[in-house]
């Protein structure tokens, strides 16, 4: 993964992105010390498939316009679970439901649970 200093600031991005469109429950957990895939997740619910999609574009659009781009999405057109793949973070935003079903925090429990007003 990249220089966790890059990973942190990309992660307060996505973090002000999803408040500034006010997502709910925001959390970011720190996997750089048990998985390969990514160094931070952040996590966000929106309360229906327009709110899901609107704060999936905005993550991409401020990430986007400091040159961090999308390696891959799933599931924007569901809008129920939306995954953006930056690469050094991976940014789920659910619907509420699937985020209980799914609980990507109880399965990553192993992760740091970061303080999103640390980030800042």
């Amino acid at each position: 993964m990249a220089d966790l200093s890059v990973s942190k600031k990309m992660a307060a991005m996505a973090v002000d992105a999803l408040e500034d469109r006010k997502g709910e429950d925001v959390h970011v957990i720190d996997i750089s010390e048990i998985s390969t895939l990514a160094d931070y997740f952040v996590i966000a619910s929106g309360t229906n498939i327009n709110q899901v999609q609107a704060l999936a574009d905005n993550v991409q659009e401020v990430l986007g316009r400091q040159g961090f781009m999308t390696k891959d999405v799933e599931g924007y057109d569901a809008g129920n679970w939306v995954l953006l793949d930056f690469g050094d973070i991976i940014v789920h935003v659910f619907d509420n439901e699937n985020r209980l079903f799914y609980d990507l925090e109880r399965i990553w429990r192993d992760g740091k649970l970061v303080d999103t007003n640390e980030l800042k």
